[in-house]
């Protein structure tokens, strides 16, 4: 990089690594944040048909009596559906922060919602969930840290219920896997909750679940694949879920859901595509991959081509997503020569580049990716250069924000040095000028600058 008190030119090997040194601990500091986000990002309820078909009741707050009245006729009633009303007036009432705060100061409610959930009748263990869903998911810390208790049961229902881990029930599991997710997020859950299911079978019954096969259900597999992506966000153990073949699983899901939504538009799939790619980008940034068995190995263009078909059908239907997808590949380039080359041997340069103008969080992302590839070295930089990627680069560079315009600079640094005719072709096309609007910009001066010396200098 030029310095004008030197007045020479630094070895081309010294730049790149001073390069490759400030984007790696850019995006160190970028992925903490984006896992420390995702962590406690609660989700909200999805809307379900047993909801629509009470429509027109009004959740009532709930008193001590009357809590304790509904958790009597739940226990002891004398019919099903007695005991099944009962618990639903208690979730509806649950759902006021009212009554969820009556409901963890009243002495042995907690054990008898867990009681509950040990009913051999579906319906009651389906209302006893999403009580639990109720509770977990409020936003009253004390609340939440309540439901603790339920988690020691939660494991031992999840873990041992079946050797396939098919429910006959698989409502019931959906909402036990949503409880759980939320309970994975209190902050106390890389201390008191994740070692636990770390130690017992659940993460492999959750690998087993996002399977793709006959045997996959989607609203039981997108509960579950949140789960799992909290537990990796919490990096308690990730090598134990990477030897139990985390990659491999979700590595053969993105196939699958590639292949679903090239064949039928309304799959619904992109419920599940958030949680797996989210796991895949976050199980990739383990150092502890690269000493991993080949048998967890991702396959290199198997991979990168359904990635892409999904990104296609993210950019149609839900654009919100293009960044989940972006995150995954620039983790996947960002240390692997091969999947670079899948990249440029697929022809998958131009679609990248198509994905520029929505918006700047996916320039940013596309810009890296690029950088990824170039950093390898000449040979893939003369396959970027020539091609699309000039005009492309002298449009981002004129856009008002100053991390996809520094991006930009730090691309068009690595193919000045690494493809000189990349810096003529640059001048040429007046991106000289393009860069002084930028030279009065206090955070981009210093690599304007050095562009601008490596361009004239190749």
């Amino acid at each position: 990089m030029w310095s004008g008190r030197q007045g020479r030119l630094r070895p081309v090997g010294c730049v790149v690594e001073e390069l490759r040194c400030r984007r790696r601990e850019r995006e160190a500091a970028l992925r903490k944040a984006r896992r420390e986000q995702q962590l406690i990002s609660k989700r909200l309820l999805r809307d379900d048909a047993s909801e629509e078909a009470e429509g027109g009741c009004v959740a009532m707050i709930l008193g001590e009596t009357e809590i304790q009245h509904f958790l009597r006729l739940a226990q002891q009633g004398t019919e099903e559906k007695e005991r099944e009303r009962a618990l639903v007036s208690l979730r509806r009432g649950l759902q006021h922060p009212e009554t969820q705060q009556t409901f963890i100061w009243l002495e042995g409610s907690m054990r008898t919602l867990v009681g509950l959930l040990t009913s051999n009748q579906a319906l009651l263990q389906l209302e006893a969930a999403r009580c639990l869903h109720e509770l977990s998911h409020s936003e009253q810390s004390a609340v939440a840290e309540a439901c603790l208790p339920a988690t020691s049961y939660l494991l031992t229902y999840l873990s041992g219920h079946s050797s396939d881990f098919i429910s006959p029930h698989l409502t019931v599991l959906e909402a036990l896997g949503y409880a759980l997710s939320q309970l994975l997020q209190v902050k106390e859950a890389p201390e008191m909750i994740i070692p636990s299911v770390l130690g017992s079978t659940l993460p492999e019954h959750i690998l087993r679940l996002l399977q793709p096969g006959p045997k996959l259900n989607l609203g039981v597999a997108v509960e579950f694949a949140w789960c799992l992506h909290y537990i990796i966000c919490s990096q308690v153990d990730n090598t134990l879920l990477i030897s139990h073949g985390g990659l491999s699983t979700l590595g053969l899901l993105l196939l699958d859901m590639a292949g679903a939504v090239q064949r039928t538009e309304d799959t619904g799939l992109e419920l599940l595509a958030c949680p797996v790619l989210r796991c895949l980008s976050n199980l990739l940034t383990e150092a502890a991959m690269e000493v991993v068995g080949g048998q967890n190995q991702l396959e290199d263009e198997r991979v990168v081509a359904a990635l892409f078909i999904l990104l296609q059908f993210f950019l149609q239907k839900q654009p919100s997503l293009l960044p989940e997808g972006l995150w995954l590949l620039n983790n996947l380039t960002a240390n692997s020569p091969s999947f670079c080359t899948s990249l440029l041997s697929m022809d998958l340069i131009e679609p990248l580049l198509q994905l520029l103008p929505v918006s700047n969080v996916v320039s940013i992302l596309v810009l890296t990716v690029l950088c990824n590839v170039a950093e390898k070295g000449p040979a893939y930089c003369q396959r970027l250069w020539p091609g699309p990627l000039l005009s492309c680069l002298i449009g981002t560079l004129a856009f008002p924000d100053i991390e996809v315009v520094g991006q930009s600079l730090e691309l068009l640094q690595l193919l000045f040095l690494y493809q000189p005719e990349a810096a003529k072709d640059f001048l040429q096309q007046s991106g000289l000028q393009v860069l002084e609007r930028h030279q009065e910009e206090a955070q981009l001066q210093d690599r304007v600058h050095a562009l601008q010396q490596t361009a004239l200098h190749q």
